[in-house]
């Protein structure tokens, strides 16, 4: 059995290109807007992964996770990744 792709206590945040923030439940809808940003614009783009809680800390990465949050259950990003996309265009 698979586990489940989103948990209530994890939210995968993307700013946008007007640098508004977007929330997204699950890891592949973030990673998908954020390598679109990262491409159109030339740019690196961050996705931020936000953890509200020791269960979702586990959900994500077991007890590394925990261990993670747990030296600064208040930061409000948990894990930062960086996105980079070149779009080279056409290749014959």
């Amino acid at each position: 059995m698979s586990r489940k792709r989103t948990h209530p206590q994890v939210d995968f945040a993307v700013d946008d290109a007007s640098g508004r923030e977007r929330i997204f439940k699950t890891f592949d809808e973030a990673a998908g807007f954020a390598v679109s940003l990262a491409a159109s614009r030339g740019q690196a783009w961050n996705l931020d992964v936000l953890v509200y809680g020791r269960a979702g800390a586990r959900w994500l990465g077991g007890d590394d996770a925990v261990a993670v949050y747990d030296e600064d259950p208040e930061a409000s990003v948990h894990e930062r990744i960086v996105i980079r996309a070149d779009a080279r265009g056409r290749v014959a």
